[in-house]
């Protein structure tokens, strides 16, 4: 068992508090990715359940043990880096076996873990090369390698694939897939990209400043989120925030007037209490969620400033009255160009200033 609790877990240095008390469950086997903005604190989070910093309060455990002042090489854990750090003197077999060289392994038992591993991988025709003999991709699955050779209970990554250029950090993405699958053991991801999260986890925990906002499957958050933070956060390109205020509220929902020259209103059900008629809120509408005129809730007059097409899909950039700017998926039968267009809203989201979720 392989599981990670964290209960009202603080970090500290010095005076200023990163991590403000973090509370969460990664089951055994699950994949698990943090992600957020620079600096909320999700390598900080990563790097205390490795032990490679000290928990200034709360309880961590990994395989219900209490690992707070356990060493790290005592975890049971391996970390990937964003840098392969590989011995450039080595071979890929002698880089895959230093570990367990240095500790004194039976040497039959490391040559069976090199071949394991190097067929898990897809490297066994790669093991005499030198790291300079191997693209960006092949060193990093070496890094993963190496991390697999200690037969580890965790596997944490942090931003492991940044390096790559894009056509290997697809690639990547697959293989780290098809090695959850195989290894069946828990792994946590840290990623500030939004399509890794949104491929490789089983759930997705979004922080922001310390805090973690919002814990989910990746659908579940794209589709049902929290607050405005994490609307915006997941999902790319991101949710369109329009500015409005309550021009009339009932029992069972609110009319919204959207902001600009020319007042839009949409009929916003709602699941809770609305704040009284006059109030600023935020209507949220994803790329896609605009369709043809009159044919949806509400329809939405548009300037085009430049139109994407990138073959079945073109992203429409765009500016409305009071010039906020939006971003309208539309398929291939419907071009634009340069001009004003008529849009329909067909699905959207309600937030209060304070960014909570209406709707």
């Amino acid at each position: 068992m392989a599981g990670v609790s964290l209960k009202k877990v603080v970090k500290r240095f010095g005076a200023y508090q990163i991590i403000h008390g973090a509370d969460l469950e990664v089951a055994d086997g699950e994949f698990v990715v943090f992600v957020g903005p620079s600096g909320c604190g999700k390598s900080t989070l990563l790097r205390m359940i490795a032990g490679l910093e000290e928990v200034s309060a709360g309880e961590l455990m990994i395989g219900g043990r209490l690992v707070n002042d356990v060493e790290p090489a005592e975890r049971g854990v391996a970390m990937v880096f964003q840098s392969y750090a590989l011995y450039p003197h080595m071979t890929v077999e002698q880089n895959l076996s230093f570990g367990l060289r240095m500790t004194g392994h039976d040497k039959a038992d490391i040559a069976r873990r090199v071949t394991r591993t190097a067929g898990i991988l897809r490297i066994a025709e790669l093991l005499q090369r030198k790291p300079r003999q191997l693209s960006g991709g092949q060193r990093q699955r070496v890094a993963i390698g190496r991390a697999i050779m200690r037969e580890p209970k965790l596997f944490l990554f942090d931003e492991p694939l940044s390096n790559l250029d894009a056509e290997l950090r697809v690639q990547m993405r697959v293989e780290l897939a098809r090695l959850h699958r195989e290894l069946g053991v828990t792994m946590i991801y840290v990623t500030h990209d939004q399509t890794e999260a949104m491929t490789l986890a089983d759930r997705i925990v979004v922080l922001r400043d310390g805090n973690i906002e919002q814990v989910g499957r990746p659908l579940d958050l794209y589709d049902d989120p929290d607050n405005q933070f994490v609307a915006g956060f997941v999902g790319s390109p991101k949710m369109n925030f329009i500015p409005a205020r309550i021009v009339e509220r009932g029992e069972k929902g609110a009319t919204v007037e959207l902001a600009g020259d020319r007042p839009t209103r949409l009929r916003q059900p709602l699941t809770g209490p609305a704040p009284e008629a006059g109030s600023s809120v935020v209507v949220g509408v994803r790329p896609e969620h605009f369709g043809e005129a009159g044919k949806g809730d509400a329809d939405l007059s548009v300037a085009v400033d430049m139109a994407e097409h990138l073959g079945g899909t073109t992203f429409v950039y765009a500016s409305m009255a009071g010039n906020r700017e939006l971003v309208i998926q539309r398929d291939a039968e419907h071009r634009a160009d340069a001009g004003e267009i008529t849009v329909s809203i067909r699905k959207s989201y309600l937030f209060d200033e304070s960014g909570k979720r209406l709707r």
